[in-house]
Formats: C-alpha cells, structure tokens, sequence
C-alpha cells in the first residue's frame, strides 16, 4: 500500500506512506489478563509483515491487550511511541526493558512521514488517544477511552477535515470487570446481559464527534480460561456492532479493513477466527486451592493500606484464597463497607508485585463481592480508578500525590478539564443511585454531554 491504513487484531492500526511507517497497540501474539483473553480473530500474514515492518509502534496505556510484552519482543528495533502519562511508568519499564522510548507531548503534531503525522494526547485516566493524518485522511483513535478534558480541542480538529476515521472499543460490556457474585457466591447478571443495541451507541457518538466513518475497535478478543468462558456469553459478535445503526451522517465500516487514502477505498480484511482451546487454571498458573502465606499477607496490607483514597471509601478489603478469609482493615469505623475478592493465589500476588491490580478486574476469573452499602456501580467511581490507574499506573498513592497528579493534567488543558470534571461529578451522581442495568445512565451521559458540547 502507497498511502492508507490497515485495522486488524484487538486495537491495532497500520499506518503506511510508501510501505508501513506505524503500528498500534500491537498485541499480536500470546493471551492476555493471566491467560484469561485470547485474540477473537488471526492476524493474515500480509498484515503480520507490515506490523513488523514498521518503524514506530504507539502505546496507548498499559492493559495487556494494547501493551503486550510478548507481542512487543519481536519489535525490539522499534521506537516506540507513547502518551505523556504523569508517572511515565510504561516509559521507564519499556526503557528498563531495552527499549527505545520517545514520549509525545499532548496536543502537539509529530511527522513519522512526508505524509504522515500524529498527535498525542494522555488522559488522566492512564489512556492515550491518538489523532493520525495520512495524506489529509484524519484517523481519531480512541482505543478503549474518550478525550478527558480534550473533547473541544479534538472536536476542533475533526471539523478541519473531510475525510474521517473513528476507531473505538464498543459492545455490550464484558471489556471490564462484570464478574460481581452476592455472598453466597451467586453471580450478578451483567449489564452486558440486557444487550442494548450497540448501533446505536455507535451511532450517537459518531455523530456527536462529527465523524462521517466508524470502525469498531478495542474489543476483539474472548474468554478461553475454564473459570473465566461464562463470560463468552457477553461479548459482542461483529455482527451485532450494526444492530441500531442508522445514521445517515456516518458510514459503520467493518472492523477489519484496508483503506486506500489515495483512491478513498475500504476492503474488508476477512481474517479467520481464532481456534482456542478450554484451559483449565492451572496451566496458567493458577491453583484455587492454592493458600496465601504470611508473607504474603504482608504485602498484600503494605500494597492496599498505601493508597489513602481507599481508607476514605471502604472500611475493609477481604481475600478468599485457597478457602480462606484474609481482611485488611482500612478505617476504624467498623466492618460496614467492604468489598471481597475471591481469587487464585498466584495471579492475585503477580498483581501486587507487579502493581497491575486492574489485570485481575477485567481477566473475569475473580469474583467480587460488594459488601454494605456501596454505589450502585461497584467499584466505580471511587475504588477502581484509584487504585489501577492512579496509584499502580500514576504513581499517585497518597493524597498529596494525588493533588498534585491531577493538578498537572488540569494544567494542560485548564479550562475544559475543569467543565469535564463537573460533567463527571454530575453524571457519578447519577449512577450512585441508578441501577447499572438501567438505560438511563446512558440517558444522563447523552444529556449532559449535549448540553455541555462534549462527546
């Protein structure tokens, strides 16, 4: 390809100016979240070659299914490109691994090719966005986010060009953590279950970004662990994508395509679906029967008792391993709020020394139990992000930490960050006191975004 872009594998794109120049998110090879995800579909050996025949690779946060150490061995010569995250922890780990590492800065347009320019923005959330042009083609890649504190600026941008790309995670809802049981080991029902049409979220968001093409993204994998394939049930078929589209301002494109930017045509990539076998949990290392030692009691209280946030929003963290209970106090007001992991020994530690504790969140093998009275959400909006994206991500663990890790993304894009977080605040109002099943919340969120000018 001469000028144009290739979608394929979980979220990555191919960008190409006389031969491919960059690769996103290359997650290409092996499993993801302790073996709990495997790729839905192959990568075709045409797309494999340009991936590896690129000079750039982009990273745009580090859940493995976008940053994937095994996928990134073979790519050992790359620059790889990443997000001005505060913390810079996927820089220094990349860097301490031998890799060459550049950081690019929000806002700012960097060329990898006479044709062939991006712009970078981080969020406070641990995500980057990515904005490609190719030849006056302008690619907006969201991946698994939104632009927090950034929708003006990039809106800003869009409006500049004629020919449009929309690349993000959509679907039912399984790409997060959905494996919450009652204390008796009873699973919840997943909003996912209720499968509002995805169309016409596509749809909604498009049209608000004034985007005139979509291709799904982010989402393309499933569940091949025994304890983990109940959640198969709640992923989205690629056909389900198109249920409740109708817009007549965008086209739905399909999820893996080649784009010739010169010629203004889209092919479809028809790649094989994966072959996976059922794995039972101890080939992944992980025995249920397994118990936690002392030292490992230890760490665990050294790990949860350092993010102060948490003292704040629970009373106490319980972990079943191996049949038994071990709690962390937080707070002294008593045993009322709490929340219990039920989870294999092995992953659960590999977390903590590893400080990825969002892994076992969204591998759905662990069970959570919401003990007292929590937000209707769970875990969100006050236990999750603090943990897996400001303190194991961003490095921000005490609350003076914290100040300053917010302080620096409010100062890159003042004025908007500010009208972003009261449009948060409104909308995890909302959802304290509404059901996650409810399609009200995405009544709210559409409400507010509109009267806001967001997306």
């Amino acid at each position: 390809m001469d000028l144009g872009f290739e979608t394929i594998g979980n979220a990555t794109l191919i960008c190409h100016d006389r031969g491919p120049v960059l690769a996103t998110d290359p997650w290409i090879i092996g499993s993801a979240y302790f073996n709990s995800w495997t790729l839905s579909h192959t990568i075709p050996d045409e797309q494999m070659e340009a991936i590896k025949g690129c000079k750039y690779v982009w990273i745009s946060h580090g859940h493995p299914d976008h940053l994937s150490v095994e996928s990134l061995a073979p790519l050992k010569d790359k620059i790889i490109l990443v997000p001005d995250h505060v913390g810079g922890r996927i820089a220094s780990d990349l860097r301490g691994l031998g890799y060459k590492v550049t950081i690019l800065r929000d806002g700012q347009w960097t060329t990898l090719a006479p044709r062939l320019h991006i712009l970078c923005i981080a969020t406070y959330n641990q995500d980057g966005i990515l904005l490609v042009d190719i030849g006056g083609t302008l690619i907006v890649n969201f991946n698994d986010g939104t632009p927090l504190g950034w929708a003006s600026f990039v809106k800003g941008i869009i409006r500049q060009y004629k020919h449009t790309f929309l690349l993000r995670l959509f679907g039912y809802g399984d790409a997060d953590m959905i494996n919450f049981v009652d204390e008796n080991g009873r699973r919840f029902e997943p909003a996912a279950g209720k499968r509002f049409p995805v169309g016409r979220n596509i749809q909604l968001y498009a049209e608000g970004c004034g985007i005139r093409n979509v291709i799904p993204f982010s989402s393309m994998h499933k569940y091949q662990r025994s304890d983990s394939a109940w959640a198969n049930q709640y992923t989205t078929p690629l056909p389900d994508l198109r249920i409740g589209f109708d817009s007549t301002k965008c086209t739905l494109l399909p999820a893996f395509i080649s784009y010739d930017c010169t010629k203004g045509l889209p092919r479809e990539i028809r790649p094989d679906e994966t072959q996976s076998r059922l794995l039972d949990p101890k080939e992944c290392g992980d025995d249920w029967d397994e118990p936690l030692d002392p030292t490992d009691n230890q760490r665990l209280r050294r790990y949860f008792r350092s993010i102060e946030a948490l003292h704040r929003a629970v009373d106490f963290i319980s972990f079943r391993v191996g049949g038994h209970d071990h709690i962390i106090e937080l707070s002294a007001r008593g045993f009322k709020t709490g929340v219990r992991f039920e989870v294999p020994r092995n992953s659960l530690m590999q977390t903590i020394d590893n400080e990825c504790f969002d892994d076992l969140l969204i591998g759905n093998f662990m069970r959570t139990c919401l003990i007292g009275k929590w937000p209707k959400y769970g875990l969100y909006p006050d236990f999750a992000p603090y943990v897996a994206k400001y303190a194991d991500n961003g490095r921000a663990r005490t609350t003076e930490e914290l100040r300053l890790y917010f302080r620096e993304y409010r100062k890159r894009a003042p004025v908007e960050y500010v009208g972003h977080r009261l449009e948060e605040w409104a909308f995890n109002y909302v959802r304290r006191h509404v059901s996650p099943n409810s399609q009200l919340l995405n009544t709210a969120r559409g409400a507010l975004k509109s009267a806001l000018g967001r997306f």
